[in-house]
């Protein structure tokens, strides 16, 4: 049974303790049957109809010249008002504002793919680092829309580590993640390392200073899509100045590189 919004009112103060002490929660199911259904649908309509004419910007693959290569879609929200809605008014929203303890503020989300067999690692990092915000107090949502077994690339965290502050984070070569810990793998790392593989409908969430990270897909015969959601705390600050620096610093790196 897909998970409502009184269901995660009731169960809040457990949701909440979990976040906060792990860093991340996990909850299996959060879509099911009809509702699951819709979000594969609507997925597959938004890959079909919508992203012709999204900009050029929000829109990557792996292989520019191979439309069977899509890794990301961002800000899809903004360009399909029936992802807008689950954004803005569906289960997200509620869980943002259980996890994150107060009033949130929508911000992305986002399509991921990682195509059979070329579908790259994603590097380990911390999300707050491309966010910008004081305190560094957002939301991560991660949704698998297909079952994703390890050699697909499941998503892994580091429990406990949004405690320790912010990593020192370098440029990487992965294009939607283009920096990642220069010093990742201590012993702590390694000795707090979880990994979630999913079912299709299963729901991971984390907060912005969580390290995480995923393999890359190493099968020849299964893709890797899920959704993403991203909300920032009300009481944060952005620096949008250095957001949007950065963003075009980026953009132009990928142009020139024909990664977009």
């Amino acid at each position: 049974m897909t998970i409502t919004h009184t269901t995660l009112r009731k169960h809040a103060q457990r949701l909440h303790h979990a976040f906060n002490l792990n860093g991340y929660v996990s909850l299996p199911g959060f879509f099911s049957g009809d509702e699951l259904a819709a979000l594969q649908d609507n997925k597959d309509r938004l890959i079909r109809e919508v992203r012709p004419t999204m900009p050029q910007t929000e829109v990557y693959y792996e292989d520019p010249d191979e439309p069977a290569s899509l890794k990301q879609l961002q800000q899809i929200w903004k360009h399909d008002a029936w992802f807008g809605d689950q954004m803005t008014k569906g289960t997200f929203h509620t869980l943002a504002e259980i996890t994150l303890g107060e009033a949130v503020r929508p911000i992305n989300m986002q399509y991921f793919n990682k195509p059979p067999g070329i579908g790259q690692p994603t590097p380990p990092h911390q999300d707050g680092f491309y966010f910008h915000l004081t305190p560094s107090h957002a939301l991560t949502i991660w949704v698998a829309l297909e079952d994703v077994e390890p050699e697909q690339g499941c998503v892994s965290y580091v429990q406990g580590s949004h405690k320790h502050g912010m990593r020192w984070h370098a440029r990487t070569q992965t294009l939607g993640f283009s920096q990642g810990i220069v010093d990742f793998g201590t012993e702590e790392d390694d000795a707090n390392a979880m990994s979630f593989p999913c079912r299709a409908g299963d729901l991971i969430a984390h907060h912005a200073l969580t390290i995480h990270w995923a393999g890359g897909n190493t099968t020849t015969d299964r893709s890797r899509e899920a959704l993403g959601g991203i909300y920032y705390a009300a009481s944060t600050r952005e620096n949008l100045k250095a957001k949007e620096a950065y963003k075009a610093q980026l953009d132009a790196q990928l142009a020139l590189e024909g990664k977009i």
